[in-house]
């Protein structure tokens, strides 16, 4: 089985989709060290439960599977699975978000939060 890259570790992402069930929402992704990612609406609360201070975090993969564009996949605790693409460079999204009744197919915009 293929090791999944720590390259996001530590980084923080906005994810805002143009389709799909969150259209015109922008998520913030926060890819922790211990192989988690905690996921909230952009100025909203965290969506893994708890306080902020003790959010458990879904683990997650992901692979830079060329310079600068990942594929990343997590499944989270409302039981959803979501799986993207980002290209850094150009700032594109593209996924799908799917449960065990639905499926999506997401685009939308990558942008790195300093």
């Amino acid at each position: 089985m293929a090791k999944p890259s720590n390259a996001l570790a530590g980084r923080k992402f906005n994810w805002t989709f143009s389709d799909g069930p969150t259209a015109g929402k922008t998520y913030e992704h926060t890819f922790a060290n211990d192989g988690t990612v905690v996921f909230k609406e952009a100025g909203g609360s965290a969506q893994q439960g708890g306080s902020s201070s003790q959010m458990p975090g879904s683990k997650y993969a992901a692979f830079e599977i060329a310079p600068n564009i990942y594929l990343v996949s997590y499944l989270s605790s409302h039981g959803y699975t979501l799986t993207v693409a980002m290209n850094l460079a150009s700032k594109q999204l593209n996924g799908f978000a799917s449960n065990d009744k639905e499926w999506h197919p997401l685009e939308g915009t990558v942008e790195e939060v300093k």
